[in-house]
């Protein structure tokens, strides 16, 4: 079921217009800034956004100087995410997956233990806070170590699904902002 409601919605989401994209994703991180939540944190886990995902570059280089700005790195040989204080947008390249992550010489590790919001991606979700992600899971194992932090994915509306199945490998998300609301799961 995971796998059917991963390939419907991406397919959707990949006939977005780049102007659909932005629009909608100006109007989703507007109230994410806006919630006291983000307002009050000082340590945020970004997603780098691709592929007609919720974009955040903007929000990354825009509070870079303002908060510390986490981001993954993909480290395929263990299956997990490796996480790095970004300073600079320019210590970004193109990794795996053909996604932005800082260079080796440039990684600056950090506690998780620190991080106060984790801004998730995600290919669907219910309104349980559910995520079917890209299947690989390497979000998932990541999520598991984050004790005290508020996991918020972003999500065009269409991407909210009646019913996400989950076991016990998958972490929920505590809210889900689309372009039209704030879901508290």
């Amino acid at each position: 079921m995971k796998e059917k409601i991963r390939e419907e919605i991406i397919k959707k989401r990949r006939d977005l217009s780049k102007n659909e994209v932005l629009e909608k994703s100006k109007l989703i991180l507007n109230q994410l800034i806006k919630m006291d939540e983000f307002k009050q944190a000082s340590t945020i886990l970004f997603y780098i956004s691709y592929d007609n995902e919720v974009l955040t570059h903007d929000i990354i280089r825009e509070y870079i100087s303002v908060k510390n700005v986490i981001v993954p790195v993909t480290d395929v040989q263990n299956k997990n995410l490796i996480l790095s204080k970004l300073e600079n947008w320019d210590n970004l390249k193109v990794g795996v997956y053909q996604i932005l992550e800082p260079r080796k010489e440039k990684m600056i590790n950090v506690s998780i233990d620190d991080i106060d919001i984790v801004i998730l991606p995600g290919v669907g979700f219910d309104e349980y806070g559910n995520r079917v992600g890209h299947g690989k899971g390497y979000y998932d194992n990541l999520l598991k170590e984050i004790k005290n932090a508020l996991f918020v994915g972003l999500a065009f509306e269409f991407q909210i699904v009646r019913y996400i199945p989950s076991n016990i490998n998958d972490t929920p998300v505590d809210l889900i902002i689309t372009e039209n609301r704030i879901i508290k799961c």
